[in-house]
């Protein structure tokens, strides 16, 4: 699934403010009802946010964060929730080493009416130990709130996952790259990135000119100073994917080859054109948190251009790299290695991923120009071919390919399961504004979508047994 972080710019879940905390949205309003936090006409919502076909992100967090305020002081008042005040106060006490900055940070972001930290009085923004002391002090109150909604999240999160493990169900999550310059990470940890004086940001990620994009993708995250964080033995990195593996089973590494080298952009650059290549000491870090973890169950995100030594670095620790059936039918046969029969063991394939479009919106995409369709003919009618000339349910023959492959697990996005179009691509990379906001709704569920995924993993011998591959 994709990062469950609080959203960031652009409500992207790639830019999240924070690298530890959960998302407040994702914070399940029914339960809070069951446990007496909340009355059932409280969770009555405006008809036009329940019917939306796209995420009204703005409208959803007012409604939300309204409602969690008033289950937030009936926890904190009443004595039927003691038994919950003590868990809160031991998952605190857990999570004390993100969490009063996230919390004070938040707390400090709603005071300055969500200017960024840069723009704060001088001695918030340098952390000046008086300042901080005395806006603790102040936002007590505040501070605890957004202490409880971590708490919450934690607690409904532990419940899904124990869920889905006694069904079976395996959670593989998303560790993004980057954090937020506009974040607690970076406010909290200045010396550990790329800034100046004023803790603006001297150079920002991003990556070069590729397929996606003529003129490079400009994320503009803040970038990390390795020289320090090998001071502290990668101390922030190992406690994030702590934190992030007690919620998952095992963890995507979004942008895999920044852990060999990143593309470094001057701050004031206008597009990533103007950018450079700097080497990362990713095997230093992976063989750190090996040895804390004891294992390194990740899958590496390794599409683009790769060189030889990022798939030396995937190797060197036996990580599945991964394929996406688009990339080897596009661009006149391109990406040859992308095509299922020359899929390995260790490698998770996908028809698409949140990046692409979807499965059908890509085959029912119109090319610009005569040449750019003659290429996309030319790939259509190999991809038919190769899926056996079928002329409908092309999406299922696909997922199909996928399944019968030797690939150790394959994913589908939901937009293909269901046969949707363009209009339900989740991102488009390079574009600022109308991502990330695609909904399921509960009809689109059919029994009939699971009656058939169970008959594709049976076929494959893709089930949940021991031993068996995954889908």
């Amino acid at each position: 699934m994709l990062p469950v972080g609080p959203p960031g710019g652009g409500n992207s879940p790639y830019d999240s403010p924070s690298a530890f905390a959960g998302s407040p949205l994702l914070i399940s309003l029914e339960l809070l009802m069951k446990e007496g936090m909340l009355k059932a006409s409280e969770l009555d919502a405006p008809a036009s946010l329940g019917r939306a076909r796209r995420a009204r992100y703005d409208a959803a967090r007012r409604f939300r964060m309204s409602r969690l305020r008033v289950a937030f002081e009936r926890f904190e008042n009443s004595a039927e929730h003691r038994r919950g005040q003590r868990d809160f106060e031991r998952f605190r006490q857990h999570a004390r080493s993100w969490l009063e900055d996230y919390a004070l940070f938040s707390a400090l972001s709603a005071r300055h009416k969500g200017k960024p930290w840069t723009a704060w009085p001088l001695e918030l923004r340098s952390r000046q130990r008086p300042a901080l002391a005395r806006a603790k002090q102040e936002l007590l109150k505040e501070i605890r709130f957004f202490e409880f909604l971590q708490y919450l999240f934690d607690l409904q999160w532990r419940g899904l996952h124990a869920y889905a493990k006694s069904n079976g169900i395996f959670l593989l999550g998303d560790l993004p790259m980057f954090v937020a310059h506009n974040g607690a990470d970076v406010w909290a940890h200045q010396q550990l990135f790329h800034l100046d004086g004023s803790g603006h940001k001297t150079v920002v990620a991003g990556v070069p000119p590729d397929p996606f994009s003529k003129t490079g993708q400009l994320w503009g995250n803040a970038l990390y100073d390795w020289r320090e964080l090998s001071r502290t033995r990668y101390a922030w990195w190992v406690d994030r994917f702590e934190t992030t593996l007690e919620r998952f089973d095992a963890l995507r590494i979004d942008h895999f080859i920044g852990l060999y080298r990143c593309w470094e952009v001057p701050a004031q650059a206008r597009d990533a054109r103007r950018g450079r290549f700097v080497l990362v000491p990713g095997q230093a870090l992976l063989e750190t948190v090996r040895r804390r973890l004891g294992t390194l169950p990740f899958v590496a995100e390794d599409l683009g251009l790769i060189t030889p030594e990022v798939a030396k670095l995937r190797d060197h620790f036996q990580l599945p790299g991964m394929a996406v059936l688009q990339f080897g039918f596009g661009d006149g046969g391109a990406g040859r290695e992308h095509e299922p029969h020359r899929y390995v063991r260790r490698l998770i394939a996908y028809t698409g991923t949140h990046d692409n479009d979807t499965f059908l919106g890509w085959l029912r995409a119109r090319a610009g120009t005569r040449k750019e369709a003659a290429t996309m003919k030319r790939s259509r009618e190999r991809l038919a071919a190769y899926l056996g000339g079928a002329k409908a349910d092309l999406h299922w023959q696909a997922m199909r390919a996928l399944c019968v492959s030797a690939a150790g697990t394959v994913v589908f996005p939901l937009q293909d399961v269901l046969g949707l179009g363009s209009e339900a691509r989740m991102n488009v990379p390079g574009l600022a504004s109308g991502n990330w906001e695609w909904r399921v709704s509960a009809e689109q569920l059919l029994p009939g979508l699971a009656d058939r995924l169970a008959e594709l993993c049976a076929v494959s011998e893709r089930d949940s047994a021991p031993g068996k591959r995954r889908a």
